[in-house]
C-alpha cells in the first residue's frame, strides 16, 4: 500500500478527530473563551478570572452590600435555608473562599465538615481571616483548586455547593460533572447564582443600572472599573434557567430545578445525585 496514501489519510482522521472534540468541547463549554465581552482562550480566561478576584478581594463584602443593595444578604440566607443543613453531614463549598456560605452553615450546624474551596488565594485569605475573627480557628478546611478539576475521592460528600462562583468558572460543564462525581448517592447539589429577568421593563432596568451604575461604584469604592465592568458582563453569559438545569442533568445530576428570586435577577438550582 501506498505510504504517502496511508499518511495522507492518517493526518485527515486526525484532523477530523480533533475538530469533532473542539466542537464537542465548545457545545459543552460554550463560556469557556467568554471573558466578559472579551473572547479569549479558555487558559487566558482562568488567569483572568483570577486576576479579578485577587483586584476585588479586599473589598468584597462593602461592594456586594453596595452593588445589590444588602440584597446579597437575603439571597445567601434563603439559598441555606433551602439546604437544611444537619450536623452529620460533609459539605464542600465551592467558589466559596470569603466564608459567606460556609459560615451560614455552620450557624445552622455546628458540627458539620464544611469544605471551603476556592481558585484564589486571596478570597481564601479574606475567609479564613474573617473566621478567626468569628472565634472558628479550625472549623473549617480551606483549600485552593480549580471546580473543573476537583481534588476530592468520588461519593465524598452530601452537600455540594456554589454562590455566584459557577459563572466564573471556564468550563461550567466540567465543574457540573465533578460536582457529580464528588457528591455520595443521595447527595445534593445547589447553586445561588446571577441569572436572567423575564420582564421586560424590568429587565431594561437592571441591565441601565449594571452596566451605568455597577462599574462607577467599582471605580470609587474598589479603585477598579475594569473589574467590576467584567462582573455585569459576566452575568450576561451566565446560561438562562432553563439551559442551567439541562446541563446539570446532562452532567448527571437529576430531580434538576430551579427557584427564581428578585424575579429572575438570581436563581436557585437544585439537583440530585441518584
Amino acid at each position: 500500500m501506498n505510504t504517502n496514501f496511508i499518511l495522507k489519510n492518517t493526518k485527515l482522521s486526525v484532523s477530523i478527530c480533533v475538530h469533532l472534540w473542539l466542537n464537542i468541547f465548545m457545545t459543552q463549554n460554550p463560556e469557556s473563551t467568554q471573558f466578559g465581552q472579551r473572547t479569549v482562550t479558555p487558559e487566558e480566561k482562568t488567569g483572568l478570572v483570577r486576576g479579578v478576584f485577587d483586584s476585588v478581594a479586599e473589598n468584597y463584602d462593602i461592594m456586594n452590600d453596595l452593588m445589590s443593595g444588602g440584597l446579597h444578604r437575603l439571597w445567601k440566607d434563603s439559598f441555606v435555608r433551602r439546604i437544611r443543613p444537619r450536623n452529620n453531614m460533609k459539605f464542600l463549598d465551592v467558589a466559596g473562599g470569603t466564608g459567606d456560605i460556609a459560615f451560614r452553615i455552620k450557624k445552622k450546624a455546628p458540627n458539620a465538615d464544611i469544605t471551603v474551596f476556592d481558585l484564589n488565594p486571596n478570597m481564601l485569605e479574606v475567609g479564613r481571616d474573617r473566621a478567626i475573627n468569628r472565634g472558628w480557628i479550625n472549623d473549617f478546611e480551606w483549600i485552593t483548586g480549580n471546580a473543573a478539576n476537583l481534588p476530592f475521592e468520588d461519593n465524598s460528600f452530601d452537600v455540594y455547593t456554589i454562590a455566584f462562583g459557577l459563572r466564573n468558572v471556564t468550563l461550567i460543564d466540567e465543574a457540573l460533572r465533578e460536582a457529580a462525581r464528588v457528591l455520595k448517592p443521595g447527595g445534593r447539589f445547589f447553586c445561588l447564582e446571577f441569572s436572567h429577568v423575564h420582564e421586560p421593563l424590568l429587565a431594561k432596568a437592571y441591565d441601565l443600572y449594571s452596566f451605568n451604575i455597577i462599574p462607577r461604584i467599582g471605580q470609587i469604592v474598589a479603585k477598579d472599573r475594569d473589574s467590576y465592568q467584567y462582573l455585569v458582563e459576566s452575568i450576561r453569559k451566565m446560561p438562562k434557567q432553563e439551559e442551567l438545569k439541562n446541563r446539570m442533568e446532562n452532567a448527571g445530576l437529576k430531580n434538576c430545578s430551579f427557584s427564581n428570586l428578585s424575579a429572575g435577577i438570581v436563581a436557585i438550582h437544585r439537583g440530585t445525585k441518584l
